[in-house]
This record gives structure tokens, C-alpha cells and sequence, in this order.
């Protein structure tokens, strides 16, 4: 089991900036893949960032040049840098664990809410 403290949502004014966090802890051993998914109300979740324990990153191309994803692997923390942030980037954006694309373990979720 894998479980997730997840912070820094909220809401932005459109052109606004957020750093979200997630840490994990418990079987830590169960994934080499960290990263976030996001869910818009009435659309299906989709992949935003993920980085792997070596730090090869893989971003959505609706994010890429705003958000930057990092990793803290002797703290199993991921962080999600957004810039430049859109109202279509509003959604509640999920932690995930896992191996290679394939995520595991979620997080409860932290909702994003960009305003214009």
C-alpha cells in the first residue's frame, strides 16, 4: 500500500502560478514512476506529467513549456510546477505511483481552479 499527502491547490488567476506536492510513503519499493493526472468536470482523467526515478520526464502537450515536474527520491516527493496557468488547465489533479506509464497507487486528489 502506498499513501500520499498531497498539497498546494487552490485557486489562480488566469496567468497565475501553483506548486503542487505529493509525498509517498509506505511501499515505496512498489514504484519507479511518480507524476500527476487530472480530471476536468465531465472529462476523463488524462496524463499531465510523470517522471521516473531516474528523472526522464514525459509531459502533456497542452502543458508542456508551463509545468515542470521534479522529484525528491530520498523524500519519495514529486512536485508539479505550474506557470502561466489557463482555465482549462481547472481540474482536480491526482498524485499517482507506479511502473513505467502504467500508474498504481492514487492520491486523494487537490482541486486546481484557475480563474479568468
Amino acid at each position: 500500500q502506498v499513501q500520499f499527502v498531497e498539497s498546494g491547490g487552490g485557486l489562480v488567476q488566469a496567468g497565475g502560478s501553483l506548486r503542487l506536492s505529493c509525498a509517498a510513503s509506505g511501499s515505496t519499493f512498489s514504484f519507479n514512476t511518480m507524476g500527476w493526472y487530472r480530471q476536468a468536470p465531465g472529462q476523463q482523467r488524462e496524463l499531465v506529467a510523470m517522471i521516473s526515478r531516474g528523472g526522464s520526464t514525459k509531459y502533456a502537450d497542452s502543458v508542456k513549456g508551463r509545468f515542470t515536474i521534479s522529484r525528491d527520491n530520498a523524500k519519495n516527493t514529486v512536485y508539479l510546477q505550474m506557470n502561466s496557468l489557463k482555465p482549462e488547465d481547472t481540474a482536480v489533479y491526482y498524485c499517482f505511483t507506479g511502473i513505467g506509464i502504467s500508474p498504481g497507487s492514487w492520491g486523494q486528489g487537490t482541486q486546481v481552479t484557475v480563474s479568468s
